[in-house]
């Protein structure tokens, strides 16, 4: 019996696409208007209690632990093994906040290991 290889169909790969930008435009968001913007890090430091102060205290804490880079690298090498659409998912995501987040190490070898996951032998032909 032999296993049908992973390919992804046309809506899921546009999924992919929307997630994916989503993912790293959050990230873009949190990077340059959150942490990085001198205003909102010192209303944020001085005890301002908003959803953008709590997303940037959770986001810092979650790059300086390299989360973001080792939940990408973990998921990638699950997708290795067992190629599925909702480990690319969570693995883009976890990527895309991660290289745009500080993490880029771990992010990019992740990316790496997710294209690796594409590279397949080809079903043999008859």
């Amino acid at each position: 019996m032999t296993k049908k290889p992973f390919r992804l169909s046309p809506y899921q790969v546009q999924f992919l696409i929307v997630v994916g930008f989503a993912a790293v435009g959050y990230a873009l968001y949190l990077r340059y208007l959150a942490i990085e913007l001198s205003q909102v890090a010192l209303a944020c430091d001085a005890g301002l209690q908003t959803m953008i102060c709590k997303a940037r205290s959770v986001a810092t804490v979650l790059f300086k632990n390299s989360v973001f880079g080792i939940v990408a690298l973990v998921v990638a090498t699950l997708n290795l093994m067992r190629p599925s659409i909702v480990l690319l998912t969570v693995g883009i995501v976890a990527a895309g906040l991660g290289i745009v987040l500080y993490n880029v190490v771990l992010s990019g070898l992740a990316i790496g290991l997710f294209i690796l996951g594409f590279a397949r032998p080809a079903p043999a032909t008859a």
